[in-house]
């Protein structure tokens, strides 16, 4: 199926960041065999929003990110970042996935310096910035270690802030924390929280956590596979800063409920006996 292009820009509202029409994305198998992985894909994010994915395995949320990122190609419809079509990874975008993927040989300054390096640009007038994400997410002091010398959620915070060196205003996060402890991962989520405030990025968050999804997140967006496709997008009107008691409001029970329940109604999810 050959993508439909269309122009190169869109005019959009001024606070539509990214926004998806009528995407499809399919794969050709081996043997000849075309598997549909997203159906008629429509999303809507506005610029410093905060929007998370949640879905079971193989609901296409990990391929909707790398065509909104520019890494995989589209078979049909459109995607525009700023209102220029994707068709190659987009300016002012970075990527934190599940693997943290740090050269252990660097330190960790260097390692949040990379992508500097990789644009041929001078290190040191990013020096600053480097040191200031690093307090900022609570790694002030282990600017000279190595990755092998940190924890596991070390190594994501240095992720990401090598993700935040250039200030991308879009920041595109393929299950950051899923490879983490319980306890490493409800810290993460605070931290991500709080720099997401002080940053005002647009963030696209994809998890397998109904509850992180809620704690995280602007407005979630449920999907079920076979093919991917959006079945509710939820407005989550909870306070902010939100911390990990919330999670034990009726509120925030109410939300997690109804998501369960979009799970439940196609069989993913067991009701109650």
């Amino acid at each position: 199926m050959e993508a439909l292009r269309g122009s190169a820009s869109e005019p959009l509202e001024p606070d539509i960041h990214v926004r998806v029409r009528d995407l499809d994305k399919s794969y050709e198998l081996p043997q000849g065999d075309t598997v549909a992985a997203l159906r008629h894909i429509d999303l809507d994010i506005r610029r410093g929003e905060f929007v998370s994915v949640v879905g079971p395995s193989g609901c296409g949320k990990s391929t909707l990110l790398k065509c909104i990122a520019g890494i995989a190609d589209v078979s049909a419809g459109a995607i525009h970042v700023d209102g220029r079509l994707v068709a190659d990874p987009p300016d002012n975008m970075a990527i934190v996935f599940q693997r943290d993927i740090l050269l252990d040989w660097r330190t960790v300054i260097d390692n949040v310096l990379f992508p500097i390096e990789i644009r041929r640009q001078r290190k040191e007038e990013h020096l600053a910035r480097a040191h200031d994400l690093l307090a900022l997410i609570g790694l002030a002091g282990y600017e000279r270690r190595h990755p092998w010398e940190l924890s596991g959620g070390q190594r994501q915070r240095v992720a990401i802030c090598r993700a935040l060196i250039q200030e991308p205003q879009l920041l595109l996060m393929d299950e950051p924390f899923g490879a983490l402890d319980a306890l490493t991962r409800d810290e993460l989520n605070l931290e991500l929280q709080r720099l997401w405030m002080s940053t005002h990025k647009t963030v696209l968050f994809i998890t397998h956590s109904i509850g992180e999804a809620v704690l995280l997140s602007d407005h979630v967006v449920v999907m079920a596979a076979a093919p991917g496709r959006i079945l509710e997008r939820i407005a989550v009107d909870l306070p902010r800063p939100r911390t990990l008691d919330a999670r034990e409001t009726p509120e925030f029970g109410r939300y997690a409920r109804h998501i369960r329940a979009l799970f439940e109604s196609l069989g993913l999810l067991r009701g109650k006996p």
